[in-house]
């Protein structure tokens, strides 16, 4: 605080954001001397509900999209040059609240940007303690924003990134951005876009990593679609190109279900398109959540059923399972929303350490489902597989990891919450 910044950006989400409004107008008392630093909210929470922190905390500009690189360039450019603000972004002035128009996400060129200053955002903080890491140290890197999907009605990520607003940046910049993790020693690189780019951007991002070489120096991860990939031949490419973990958001075994969130996914479809992916030698993992608020206690169970099928058949190697949240701006708040299925308007429980939507399930069936989704994979088969698959240390390490990973999944969603 000694600093006296001009500008203090604070990404922000649902559970903290009271939270956040509490800690500026803590700053923006006299007592910190730093009145004339700007405070700036972004994230998804505040894309849907602007105005709120607004009126509910002395923020002084709210940026209501994503983009936040080259949104916050040009507020400094603003404030030091009276640059336009372009659309996006909510202020006060003369004690009233305006706004710059919508945004335009469009106008952003991911190209335009500079690589990732990976030693200012002090990359090893976030590089060993990642479960997903099988290699570490590991890093992350985004070449499009965010999923050439982007519809699903719970996903947070469509509030400020709709598909329709979809963009990559070129091959050659992704690449240049894995040489220069390369350089720093990292070892696996998780692509984090909602979905990774496909078509003729993957295939010439393959044949890129192979022709440079990096295939031999570095491992990498990312999210797909299920139905993203259906030829076989480009998973065993992804997979010669150095690619290893597949995240796949399976969501739930109900078609209903998958109709109702807009997954463009039907449930015959899960299987063999997860098999080829295994068949390919990666190693797929898959998400999926309990608590929707038309599934009853038997649908539930055919998503731990289905899981459990999965595991035995080898098709997948992991799983990840979270407790559905409805989160501001999402279609799925809205349709909660119209028909009073919020339990709550507190955001500091849209932590997903419980339910906030009705639903023909009690809180306690649904932790204890979670639970069992954890438990599908650790069968006696199943661990006698992964032991026999182990090579190297870091495949003992990685078990290691995520076991204690598992372990802390299934405290997560005990009965007794924690504090």
């Amino acid at each position: 605080l000694n600093e006296k910044p001009d500008i203090i950006a604070i990404e922000t989400k649902t559970p903290v954001i009271e939270m956040h409004w509490k800690i500026i107008n803590e700053l923006k008392n006299s007592k910190f001397k730093i009145q004339n630093s700007k405070f700036v909210l972004m994230g998804d929470h505040v894309s849907a509900l602007p105005r709120e922190s607004l009126e509910k905390s002395n923020v002084d500009f709210v940026i209501a999209s994503g983009d936040y690189d080259s949104m916050l360039l040009n507020l400094a450019k603003h404030l030091s040059q009276d640059e336009a603000l372009e659309g996006g972004f909510w202020f006060k002035k003369d004690g009233n609240i305006k706004n710059s128009g919508p945004a335009e996400l469009k106008n952003h060129d991911l190209n335009s940007l500079p690589l990732i200053d990976r030693e200012l955002t002090q990359w090893k903080n976030y590089a060993f303690k990642n479960g997903n890491f099988k290699y570490t140290p590991g890093a992350y890197m985004m070449s499009g924003r965010d999923c050439w999907w982007g519809r699903c009605t719970f996903c947070s990520w469509t509030t400020m990134f709709p598909g329709r607003n979809f963009r990559t940046m070129s091959v050659k910049k992704a690449l240049d951005e894995v040489e220069n993790l390369i350089k720093l020693g990292v070892k696996e690189i998780m692509e984090d876009s909602g979905s990774l780019p496909v078509g003729k951007w993957l295939e010439e991002f393959c044949q890129g990593m192979i022709k440079r070489g990096y295939n031999k120096k570095i491992v990498m991860s990312c999210n797909m679609r299920i139905t993203g990939i259906r030829r076989i031949e480009t998973w065993k490419l992804m997979k010669k190109a150095g690619f290893r973990f597949i995240l796949f958001g399976l969501e739930s075994a109900n078609q209903i279900t998958l109709d109702r969130i807009n997954k463009n996914l039907k449930v015959e479809e899960i299987e063999p398109n997860l098999k080829i992916c295994k068949e390919a030698g990666l190693e797929p993992h898959i998400t999926a959540m309990i608590g929707y608020p038309w599934e009853t206690k038997e649908m539930a169970q055919k998503t731990i059923n289905l899981a459990k099928k999965l595991f035995k058949k080898g098709y997948v190697d992991t799983l990840q399972a979270t407790i559905v949240i409805p989160y501001p701006g999402t279609p799925l708040y809205k349709y909660c929303r119209e028909n009073n299925l919020l339990e709550t308007d507190d955001y500091s429980k849209f932590d997903q350490r419980g339910k906030v939507m009705k639903s023909p399930l009690t809180e306690e069936d649904i932790k204890k489902m979670v639970q069992e989704l954890y438990k599908s994979f650790i069968t006696p088969k199943f661990i006698f597989k992964k032991i026999l698959g182990i090579r190297s240390m870091e495949d003992l390490r990685f078990l290691w990891r995520a076991g204690w990973k598992v372990l802390g999944h299934l405290t997560d969603f005990s009965k007794k919450e924690k504090c």
